[in-house]
């Protein structure tokens, strides 16, 4: 690892910073990883789009079709492609123990520079904080690498800043995707912002966290390549103008992708997210490839209204 133990939140504050995506996963027709497309995603991703990590194997990436062995070949892979170019936080989310210490532990060996961990399903419970305090220290008992925290409703509840503020107190815990509503980010920000670095996946509250909560990484989901080209960079652009104060010209920017969000967003079928951004890939000359079951394909007459925003938004390609 590039830090030690002791020293992981004050690398993590130091490093982890700027844009981060959340990688999708490309499958060929016979649903075996595309290894080689994959690898010309992260090349394009950082040398042309300009992505400071990438979250690799979380939901965008279908973790929950793959195999134990899968997840770490995704892991492995992701090292190799960033090359020391971008960095990784590897998604070693799992109800089970066991394959959650065991996917952390070849994170570290990799090579990579974090995990993320989300809060996971706790059946029966209506009061949970201590049990997901035990939860993440066992966590951290077991390996060495920084350890990002991730609440978001799937799990069935929130974790309340209060409790994210107790988990902060964990010597490893180095940040948190905090998939909530803005007053408890905020309240976490206040509370912990000093040992935890707090973000959220929405692109469109990404500017005024910067400006207003000071907030230095954006961790993390898809619209970093979906809504920029090599010849298009206007995240990366508003983002580099926000750390540099330039408010205004920021907010331009920023309010100037309003037609590709809604083009990308108004024909994405709500049960079929995965393979709606995955051909928007495509669109962008991206490998794009199938979706796993139990994901679901998009139908000709959704790829052809997809195809029709994709073609009005105004987004640049060369």
């Amino acid at each position: 690892m590039k830090y030690t133990r002791k020293d992981a939140k004050a690398h993590a504050f130091a490093n982890m910073k700027g844009i981060w995506a959340a990688a999708l996963m490309p499958f060929k027709d016979d649903l075996s990883i595309d290894e080689d497309g994959f690898r010309r995603n992260m090349d394009h991703w950082i040398d042309d789009l300009g992505i400071d990590g990438f979250f690799i194997a979380g939901k965008q990436g279908e973790f929950f079709s793959m195999s134990v062995d899968e997840r770490k070949r995704c892991f492995d892979l992701a090292v190799e492609a960033a090359g020391g170019r971008a960095q990784t936080i590897m998604s070693c989310s799992d109800q089970n123990m066991d394959v959650v210490i065991d996917l952390a532990r070849h994170a570290q060996a990799s090579g990579a520079d974090y995990i993320v961990v989300h809060a996971p399903v706790l059946h029966f419970f209506k009061q949970q904080d201590e049990t997901l305090i035990r939860y993440y220290e066992t966590i951290a008992s077991q390996v060495d690498i920084g350890i990002a925290l991730w609440s978001h409703p799937d799990s069935g509840y929130l974790m309340s800043p209060q409790l994210c503020n107790r988990l902060a107190d964990i010597d490893t815990v180095v940040a948190i995707k905090y998939s909530v509503e803005r007053e408890m980010y905020k309240e976490l920000t206040r509370l912990a912002g000093d040992r935890i670095i707090v973000s959220t996946a929405s692109e469109e509250e990404w500017l005024d966290n910067i400006l207003e909560l000071n907030w230095q990484l954006y961790l993390c989901s898809s619209p970093p390549y979906l809504i920029q080209t090599a010849a298009d960079r206007r995240m990366r652009d508003y983002t580099d103008l926000a750390f540099a104060g330039k408010a205004d010209e920021a907010r331009r920017l920023r309010d100037s992708l309003d037609l590709v969000r809604h083009a990308l967003k108004s024909t994405r079928p709500a049960e079929k997210p995965h393979s709606h951004q995955k051909y928007w890939q495509e669109l962008l000359g991206q490998t794009g490839g199938h979706v796993r079951p139990p994901c679901l394909e998009l139908t000709d007459d959704e790829r052809a209204t997809t195809r029709k925003a994709f073609d009005a938004c105004g987004l640049k390609l060369a």
